[in-house]
């Protein structure tokens, strides 16, 4: 593992006292030791929170103190990468652990009320999986996975599910964008009056509650719609009555005070359910993950990347990423391993004492060496593609693969974060080589189809966008798409 040094505006917690302290007192090997029963685990998830939204990774007009905790009693990883640049692509492969382009769900940028596609029950998932380990498993939020009757949280492996099926709910009406009621305790609609970031922040205090007196471990799936459009802070119901029977996503709304006040409630509720864990005496053998489905959206920092959601760009990939996990992970440190949405799966799992079923095996890589034995960075080779505007992407090593429309790109993205020296023809055999990669990972995935729903922004809508037409239905024809059959 390759640790970072020195003081910027990306390291603000980087050498805490505790931090120093712990590793004073015994250095990380004491936190390579097992637990000695299985670890609780916790997973917030925001939903387009940007790169910068939160104080550890450089946001400089407001602070985020509870994530901030998280990141400094555990680890915070540097280089973060989402599966895809929109949620329920990125959905997918959190809890499947594979690269969603395996599924037909994944090929929808995102899921847009298709009641035919969704995750299929019989495939396996994280709260499946620890579920048959002995695990109680909750979902609280956001699930984007597919509608009743065929599709849903009980039907994929979780006990319980507090939250809404679709891409967004208004934050006060809990209407989403085809204008449905969409709040749910199990599969009942319900009916509750205030607004949502603070009701899914009290559920999840009430489920470590009721964990803590059982005695089960326990996998709390805390997935925040914050700070997703319609653009309300607390209090703002005038905004969600301005706002009935649209679609919710206002372009004539939001500010940078909106958006910050967003996010600061949502970090107020994580700060609930930290308290939770300590008043109840599980912190200590409890993972707490915090990070995004990805990129920003209008609002967000992505500081240092350009690009925002719907891009392949690294503003629309790169996420915030911090774990704790006092009983085996040394607290204040940094990482520059590259990670992904998908490897948290195999991660958890590993954590858990179990495995993925060996019928589906995991795209990504367990992650759990890097955060409590040291190991060193490894080089990764990750994919994407993106049907909307043509975008087609790989990281390998530290180059990136890029193409967008007809142009295509080669960036060092370690030393050229900013993605602006092409260097497609002075490292021609290198850019030769990962656009081959690229070919024969996309081959073994499905294709392309001209049926799935796809979303960029317009010049229209957005003035920095200006020039971009509304997103191409169809594949890219410019690149050869081998016939995959759906993998298992």
């Amino acid at each position: 593992m390759r640790w970072q040094s020195g003081v910027t505006r990306r390291t603000l917690l980087r050498n805490t006292a505790l931090g120093t302290a712990a590793l004073a007192a015994g250095g990380i090997g004491a936190y390579a030791q097992p637990a000695s029963k299985p670890p609780n685990i916790i997973f917030i998830l925001a939903d387009d929170l940007g790169y910068a939204d939160v104080s550890c990774y450089g946001r400089r007009d407001f602070t985020t103190p509870n994530i901030d905790r998280i990141a400094a009693r555990g680890m915070r990883f540097l280089q973060g990468y989402a599966n895809s640049a929109v949620c329920s692509a990125t959905r997918l492969a959190l809890i499947t652990g594979r690269y969603q382009y395996r599924l037909r769900l994944g090929l929808e940028e995102p899921l847009s009320g298709n009641p035919e596609v969704g995750l299929p029950a019989e495939h396996p998932t994280l709260p499946s999986l620890l579920k048959r380990a002995g695990y109680g498993t909750s979902l609280i939020g956001k699930w984007h996975l597919g509608a009743l009757p065929k599709f849903g949280p009980l039907k994929s492996g979780y006990d319980r599910f507090f939250g809404f099926r679709a891409s967004s709910v208004d934050y006060f009406s809990h209407i989403n964008p085809l204008q449905r009621h969409d709040l749910w305790d199990q599969d009942v609609e319900v009916h509750q009056v205030g607004y949502l970031t603070d009701q899914l922040g009290a559920r999840a205090v009430d489920a470590v509650n009721s964990y803590a007196k059982s005695g089960q471990p326990f996998l709390i799936s805390l997935h925040f719609n914050a700070p997703h459009w319609p653009w309300e802070g607390p209090g703002d119901e005038a905004e969600a009555k301005r706002l009935a029977g649209t679609s919710l996503r206002d372009f004539d709304g939001g500010t940078q005070k909106t958006y910050q006040r967003m996010i600061e409630a949502m970090d107020a509720q994580i700060g609930r359910v930290l308290e939770a864990l300590d008043a109840n005496g599980l912190t200590e053998n409890t993972i707490v993950i915090f990070t995004s489905d990805n990129g920003g959206e209008r609002f967000a920092d992505t500081w240092p990347f350009t690009g925002k959601k719907t891009d392949l760009l690294e503003g629309g990939l790169r996420i915030p990423m911090v774990i704790a996990w006092p009983a085996r992970i040394a607290p204040g440190r940094t990482s520059d391993q590259v990670a992904i949405s998908m490897d948290w799966l195999p991660t958890l799992l590993a954590a858990a004492g179990t495995a993925p079923d060996p019928g589906y095996p995991s795209d990504g890589m367990s992650l759990l060496p890097a955060l409590t034995a040291n190991a060193a960075a490894v080089d990764r080779k990750l994919f994407w593609r993106y049907k909307g505007k043509w975008q087609r992407a790989a990281r390998i090593g530290d180059y990136k693969f890029l193409k967008i429309l007809d142009n295509t790109f080669l960036f060092n993205v370690v030393e050229d974060p900013l993605e602006r020296a092409n260097l497609r023809e002075r490292h021609k055999d290198v850019y030769d080589r990962i656009v081959a990669e690229w070919q024969a990972w996309n081959g073994s995935m499905l294709p392309e189809i001209a049926e799935s729903f796809t979303r960029s922004f317009t010049g229209e809508e957005l003035a920095d966008h200006y020039g971009s037409q509304k997103a191409n239905e169809a594949p890219d024809p410019t690149v050869p798409l081998a016939p995959a059959a759906q993998s298992r």
